[in-house]
């Protein structure tokens, strides 16, 4: 089996993949650059044996990455653990395998680009927008052939709460969750902070969202990825559809579709 390894700025996905691309087991541990192999590998073998598999079955692992000083001690756990030089996403043998239309294509975030991959795998000859709620919040387009194109960067929604709580020694530290009601006029500090943060991102999908797909001038499918995209599908119908698993999707695709691969 695969093992794929999501490393964002606030956590790492762990997911086993099955030979047939199916995601059997997922994990995820908060994300810490100073975390070594060993700590990683007693973690793992412990998820992975209490969901009834063994180290011994992972033969391959592939890793996307933000975080430059973590991946040394991955490449390690795949090294010392599983036996396997692991691959790394947009490198060697798993390039990208499509054209990053934009000035600064080594600037582009490994996330972004896997996630590219995997919507160009849902939704093929169509326009996308793929919006990834995470550390921040990104709006991707990519082409009808599968073209990453360019995007928007905005605060993630917990960057946002933490820096109102930070910021504001009156205010507590609230739950992401919608507001009970579709009101945006809040009677107590709790709700108006839920309407604001809430209905502020809905505004802001919105806003984002109508833009570019004016801009794009052509059909469009929006798929949402990350923790609180189907939060946000609640109260309002901004996506076409919920991929919670989208990178982790498009870090099997790459693997399966690598030059040299099966």
């Amino acid at each position: 089996m695969l093992l794929a390894v999501d490393n964002g700025n606030t956590n790492v996905k762990f997911a086993l993949v099955d030979d047939g691309g199916n995601i059997v087991q997922r994990w995820r541990i908060a994300t810490d650059a100073c975390r070594t192999a060993d700590e990683y590998a007693v973690w793992l073998d412990q998820l992975l044996r209490m969901e009834g598999h063994a180290r011994s079955e992972v033969k391959a692992m592939i890793i996307a990455t933000v975080v430059p000083r973590a991946l040394r001690n991955l490449q390690i756990l795949s090294q010392k653990y599983f036996g396997t030089e692991a691959l790394v996403a947009g490198r060697g043998q798993v390039g990208w395998g499509m054209a990053l239309k934009v000035d600064e294509p080594r600037a582009l975030g490994a996330d972004r680009a896997v996630n590219a991959i995997a919507a160009q795998a849902f939704e093929p000859g169509i326009d996308k927008i793929v919006i990834s709620f995470g550390t921040a919040t990104t709006f991707d387009h990519i082409g009808t052939d599968g073209a990453y194109l360019g995007g928007s960067i905005a605060p993630g929604i917990n960057l946002s709460l933490d820096a109102l709580y930070n910021a504001a020694a009156m205010l507590p530290l609230i739950a992401i969750e919608p507001p009970p009601t579709t009101s945006v006029i809040g009677r107590d500090t709790v709700g108006q902070m839920q309407i604001g943060i809430y209905f502020g991102y809905v505004g802001l999908i919105e806003g984002l969202l109508s833009r570019m797909k004016q801009e794009i001038g052509k059909p469009v499918k929006v798929i949402a990825t990350g923790g609180l995209a189907a939060l946000f599908q609640q109260h309002s119908h901004l996506f076409d559809r919920v991929e919670p698993d989208l990178t982790l999707r498009g870090l099997a695709n790459l693997y399966a579709n690598r030059e040299g691969g099966a």
